[in-house]
């Protein structure tokens, strides 16, 4: 297909035990190119992409680059050859600076073998300028918040003079605002003759910023093709046989008593007050421009946003804006309430932790600290079953699992308590389209069964699909509020634009 590819992979295979993660695959990446790799969780994209980058080897077949046939038997010698990689799993070291980080392994020395902070400092801020990113190089990783971090991760792929850039999943963590960022980069790129990979679940990055697209599935190759011939439907279709219309369960049939109330909040001291109610039976969703309010609403109700003002009601429950950020989450919880943040490697699950611990914290937290749960075991596998969690045992560490299956045990974590109000950030960051497709249903059976959930997602494509009320939030106010099966971009945008 491809003439003069920068890389070529031919019939690799690489098999872990009895699992076979990639077969009998190849892929071309042309110079001047950005190449979609596409599929859901466990489909072999990474893993083909770690045999690229030398993170594995395969077990067969061969790898041509600018030519030549290579072997890579660690990530240094990958990236020495011209490779580059920004890995979904963020790499840095938190205890270490930006500069630390970019240049570890390959410090800039000066005359007397010493090393050249100064130098380093300049190269690290250079980079990091590209990307339009103001950090001080000096700056500890920990610091940083996760959209910054992964800037960081990709400022520093960027900064390695390669021919090739594979980047995983690289604005799982970013605003749209940012996601316009990284994406002149990767013109730049394109134009300077570079080949991208560009790994991801959100379709309109896809089609905004890509040539061609690979599909993989189940380990293999099942279609190489040019994205101006496929439309969104076809994508989908050729990832996991089903539609776009078909990810999303039907909406709400009927609604009940209100759950929640929010009264008067005022996000700042000049803010309008924001008043909404949350009823059983629906889902209702946050809109609009990012950076208009959104999180701050949300994250007013756990403490970690200071509101200036205002009353929350949950269930016989009230409670006076601003709460404490030390008391936000339990006071939410003992009214009834379960708030699932965005990061959840960073604020909702423990990664080391066993799926029955994830799921079973919020019960024994519940219960007088010498009393032990009676049936958590059988709790915890009717929770399994009831979100189909993939794992072979609940004793396994939940950093083991595909994100669709950490989202899942995280979202059973409140299935398991039983709450009357779930309150969702980002409900499909990171995961695949069958994983989200999975994950929308649940969260409509909780609605249907009676439950009231308010979403926050940047994909305004899931928030007109999967809620029945859309709030349409500019300038830290409420703007428009629309019905779900009327809402289309076109007057989300409009809506967020002229008020």
């Amino acid at each position: 297909m491809i003439s003069h590819p920068i890389v070529s992979i031919r019939h690799v295979t690489k098999a872990f035990g009895a699992n076979l993660a990639v077969s009998n695959a190849s892929l071309s990446l042309a110079p001047g190119r950005v190449h979609a790799l596409m599929g859901e969780n466990g489909a072999g994209k990474s893993t083909l992409m770690k045999i690229l980058a030398g993170v594995h080897r395969p077990d067969e077949g061969a790898i041509t680059l600018n030519g030549r046939p290579v072997s890579f038997q660690t990530p240094k010698q990958a990236l020495d050859a011209g490779i580059s990689t920004v890995f979904q799993e963020l790499s840095l070291l938190p205890n270490l600076s930006i500069r630390e980080n970019m240049f570890l392994g390959k410090e800039r020395t000066g005359r007397f073998g010493t090393l050249d902070r100064a130098a380093m400092d300049r190269e690290a801020g250079a980079a990091l300028a590209e990307l339009g990113l103001p950090l001080d190089p000096r700056v500890q990783v920990s610091d940083l918040t996760i959209a910054e971090r992964q800037f960081v991760e990709i400022a520093h792929g960027i900064k390695a003079d390669a021919d090739v850039f594979i980047l995983d999943e690289p604005t799982a963590a970013l605003n749209a605002a940012d996601v316009a960022v990284l994406n002149r980069q990767i013109r730049k790129l394109r134009s300077e003759g570079k080949a991208v990979v560009y790994i991801s679940h959100r379709m309109e990055e896809v089609f905004d910023i890509c040539d061609d697209v690979t599909v993989m599935k189940d380990g293999q190759v099942v279609a190489t093709q040019a994205l101006c011939d496929l439309t969104p439907e076809k994508l989908i279709a050729l990832m996991v046989g089903r539609e776009l219309s078909d990810l999303f369960p039907q909406r709400a049939r009927s609604t009940g008593a209100a759950r929640l109330i929010c009264e008067d909040l005022k996000i700042g001291p000049e803010s309008a007050p924001i008043r909404f109610e949350l009823h059983s039976g629906e889902i209702v969703g946050l809109a609009g421009l990012e950076g208009q309010g959104q999180h701050e609403v949300v994250r007013s109700f756990i403490g970690q946003h200071e509101a200036h003002s205002g009353t929350l009601r949950v269930g016989d429950a009230a409670f006076t804006l601003p709460l404490a950020e030390s008391d936000g989450v339990r006071l939410l919880q003992s009214a009834g309430a379960g708030f699932v943040p965005e990061d959840r490697k960073e604020e909702g699950l423990l990664l080391n932790a066993s799926i029955r611990d994830n799921i079973g914290i919020s019960l024994q937290a519940a219960r007088p600290a010498c009393s032990v749960l009676a049936k958590l075991k059988g709790v915890v596998s009717e929770t399994m079953a009831r979100l189909t969690v993939k794992a072979a045992s609940p004793a396994i560490a939940v950093g083991t699992l595909s994100g669709g299956n950490q989202q899942k045990v995280l979202l059973g974590r409140y299935l398991a308590s039983d709450l009357d109000v779930l309150i969702v950030e980002e409900p499909t960051r990171g995961v695949d389209i069958g994983a989200k497709a999975e994950i929308y249903k649940i969260l409509r059976d909780l609605a249907d069964g009676g439950k009231a959930i308010l979403v926050l997602s940047r994909e305004t494509i899931e928030l007109i699909g999967l809620c029945d009320r859309l709030l349409v939030i500019h300038a830290e106010r409420i703007v428009q509020e629309m019905a779900g099966a009327e809402a289309t971009e076109h007057a989300i945008l409009e809506a967020a634009l002229t008020s």
